[in-house]
């Protein structure tokens, strides 16, 4: 069969079909092309056009952050840095700046104000102050209408809220205990404000509320010291505050409370104190019990002794040059013997050491028998009564000649005032039985008292012996009388503090400027104190001091006076003072100290010595005593 020719216009249809063939092919290839070109143009105008923003917000930040760190100068003044700090770190993102962000630290959430509002209180800001894990960080800011559409916080800051509330938890365990105290001042303005304006009710709820308070916070410095219920208490404490703050009042009114509230303070402050200062006074210059009877017990036992046995042993060796001689002027037993036992405990030669104790005729018996019961080893004793001192009365010494006359004896003994506190605590001072007791000034009389001693070491009552001392004796003093550690600095503890110098006879012969000593371990070269009449300088000048017009009574200036001029620096380990009354010296300094001082009115042995000082003192004392026990005398 023969095939048919195409049909004329065949051949024009196949064409038509190849030219759209043509047509998609070309369109596919300009999409294929173009359109990569276009992404890639859209795509670079668009980062040009981020580049040029990011350059604009560059620089507006930047302006911005010259604003902020001017406006933030005027205010640096007024907030510690701590409070800048938390300005700083939270000045981005986070919109104006709110007084929130201070947390618990600064501000008493009280005050604290959102919305034109008071806010929900302190239990919300102690909550702030507690641990919160990350993950919860926003249920929790929701729950306390914090949430990121009112604030504008972001998920990051609220984070890093969190760390700082966790790391303030783990410095600040006192959170609910401020936050109540904050309370309290608060509803205490609030009751005084609503009793002027005659808002009884309100005056009963907020006093009652104040006692349970009161109660609750006691003297607790941390929230493990809160009885339970205590966040209940504030909580119900924060609902009554809102009520009160609701009723409006005046805020030049609540100023003037604050500051009459704070003038109350003050003034109840400066009572306290001086309350604290007359009390510390009385309780220095008393005996405590314990210490009396312990005293009264050894006078017994001495005096029930055979007089054979009332003697020491080695007293061939009292004056010999060679050994090491040791000089105490006490009347309290324990001290002494704190004093010496550590002295024997820290020698290397202790069989070449002599103490030579003076004492008064009332505490003689008592010293004796201690140390006839309680031997200090290899070392040699010799107790004096310093009554039987016949060279030492008022024709001779100008202090026992200034204790007989009628003005020191009103001085001392009359009581004008009938009210001690009333007329100051200065006088009390200077009324210290010590400064009566010529054992005070025997320090004057170093010869008289040792005729055929060279060198000699005066140690206080109220010192501990940590190091060898024996070094001491073979110290170059350069021809001077005494050796002393030099306790003055900058400004302070130099002649002016202990002299009056608008006294001509003071500011002639000495200058304000000098640098002042302490007495408690001194080195004395007694051939050279005889040489230069020390002695005699003192009694010219303690006679001129006859009215007390050239300084208060005490042995301190008299010794910088009489050894001006005479006195040769020690190395300052050698002696730190202020344990008596200073809280701040460096356990370092006092473990390196060969002597450590309670110079001032807290002594170990009372009550009111500090604590932390205490253990160096009472590793010397022998508590299981049964003289210490039965007098309770404990540590």
């Amino acid at each position: 069969m023969a095939f048919r020719k195409n049909p004329p216009n065949l051949p024009i249809r196949n064409n038509a079909r190849n030219g759209g063939y043509r047509a998609s092919v070309i369109a596919l290839l300009l999409l294929s092309v173009l359109a990569p070109l276009l992404i890639l143009t859209n795509r670079t105008s668009n980062f040009l056009s981020s580049g040029l923003s990011s350059d604009q917000s560059s620089v507006s930040l930047r302006i911005e952050e010259i604003r902020r760190r001017s406006a933030l100068e005027g205010i640096e003044a007024l907030f510690p840095k701590e409070v800048l700090d938390i300005v700083n770190s939270n000045s981005e993102g986070t919109g104006p700046l709110n007084l929130n962000v201070f947390g618990h630290n600064y501000l008493s959430s009280s005050w604290v104000q959102e919305e034109g509002r008071l806010s929900t209180l302190e239990s919300q800001s102690y909550e702030d102050a507690k641990i919160v894990p990350e993950s919860g960080v926003k249920n929790k800011l929701e729950n306390e209408g914090w949430n990121r559409e009112k604030t504008g916080i972001s998920e990051e800051v609220a984070k890093s809220a969190s760390t700082w509330k966790r790391d303030a938890d783990i410095e600040n365990s006192d959170a609910l205990v401020r936050l109540m105290r904050d309370q309290l001042i608060t509803a205490r303005v609030y009751a005084n404000i609503a009793q002027s304006q005659g808002h009884y009710d309100l005056v009963h709820d907020l006093k009652l509320r104040i006692k349970e308070h009161s109660g609750t916070v006691g003297d607790a410095n941390l929230d493990a010291q809160l009885p339970s219920g205590a966040e209940d208490k504030m909580k119900l404490m924060s609902e009554l505050l809102v009520e009160a703050r609701e009723k409006h009042y005046d805020n030049a009114l609540m100023v003037k409370k604050l500051r009459a509230m704070l003038q109350s303070t003050e003034d109840n402050a400066r009572i306290l104190k001086k309350q604290s200062t007359f009390l510390s006074q009385l309780a220095a210059k008393t005996v405590p019990k314990g210490l009396h009877c312990f005293s009264m017990r050894l006078a017994v036992e001495y005096h029930m002794l055979p007089p054979a046995k009332k003697t020491f042993q080695r007293t061939g060796r009292l004056e010999d040059p060679n050994l090491y001689h040791f000089a105490l002027f006490s009347d309290n037993i324990l001290a002494v013997a704190v004093v010496v036992n550590s002295t024997i405990q820290n020698a290397k030669e202790p069989e070449k050491h002599v103490f030579h104790i003076v004492t008064d005729k009332l505490n003689f018996g008592a010293m004796m028998m201690w140390f006839l019961a309680n031997p200090p080893g290899a070392a040699v004793i010799q107790v004096q009564n310093v009554d039987d001192f016949k060279w030492l009365n008022a024709s001779y010494s100008p202090v026992l000649k200034q204790l007989k006359s009628t003005s020191m004896k009103d001085y001392y003994f009359k009581a004008d005032q009938t009210n001690l506190l009333a007329a100051g605590t200065s006088n009390l001072k200077y009324r210290n039985p010590k400064y009566l007791s010529m054992l005070n000034h025997l320090r004057f009389y170093l010869p008289e008292v040792f005729p055929k001693l060279n060198k000699i070491l005066f140690l206080d009552d109220d010192i501990v012996v940590q190091r060898d001392l024996t070094p001491l004796w073979h110290t170059d003093l350069n021809g001077n009388v005494n050796g002393a550690v030099e306790t003055c600095g900058a400004s302070f503890h130099r002649f002016d503090k202990y002299l009056n110098f608008s006294n001509p006879l003071i500011s002639t012969n000495f200058h304000p400027n000098a640098c002042g000593w302490a007495y408690g371990m001194n080195v004395f070269d007694l051939k050279e104190w005889k040489k230069l009449d020390i002695t005699g300088i003192y009694h010219r000048w303690q006679s001129l001091n006859e009215h007390r017009s050239l300084w208060k009574l005490g042995t301190l200036p008299p010794g910088l006076i009489t050894f001006y001029n005479l006195t040769q620096p020690l190395e300052k380990s050698w002696h730190v003072l202020g344990l008596g009354y200073n809280p701040a010296v460096e356990e370092s300094e006092i473990e390196a100290a060969a002597v450590i001082h309670w110079n001032g009115n807290m002594k170990p042995w009372l009550e009111i010595g500090m604590a932390k000082y205490k253990p160096y003192w009472t590793k010397f004392v022998n508590y299981n005593h049964p003289y210490l026990q039965q007098c309770n005398v404990i540590n």
